[in-house]
């Protein structure tokens, strides 16, 4: 499993990265591999305001449908519209073309960890 070392973790499987007062979201390898193939992603409304630990966005497989949790709290600023046309960008690049949403926060969780952390967590 591929866990870039940049980013930070949660234990409900959302990567984070921080740029400014912005953060991206989307879901870990491990989380799009347990998964399976990705059919479907329900994002969040641009501008609505969410807390840390709130489910936001929901991803639907073969296997199941997930919440995905807010790692903060603020305004959803931007969200991935190429996955309404190509969910399976979650399995394909969940770390690049597969990201959910965007969080201008004002709150970050105190529980995201780095990619050591993250990966001895999985094990």
């Amino acid at each position: 499993m591929e866990t870039p070392v940049e980013l930070k973790y949660a234990k409900t499987h959302e990567w984070v990265n921080t740029e400014g007062d912005v953060i991206t979201v989307g879901i870990s390898d491990y989380a799009q591999d347990q998964l399976g193939d990705v059919v479907y992603v329900e994002l969040p409304e641009l501008g609505r305001e969410v807390s840390i630990g709130e489910a936001v966005a929901v991803v639907e497989s073969v296997k199941t449908a997930s919440d995905i949790y807010s790692p903060a709290s603020g305004v959803i600023v931007e969200v991935n519209e190429a996955l309404g046309d190509s969910p399976e960008q979650v399995n394909e690049s969940p770390y690049e073309g597969g990201w959910l949403f965007k969080v201008r926060f004002t709150d970050l969780s105190d529980d995201l960890v780095d990619a050591q952390e993250y990966e001895q967590y999985m094990e």
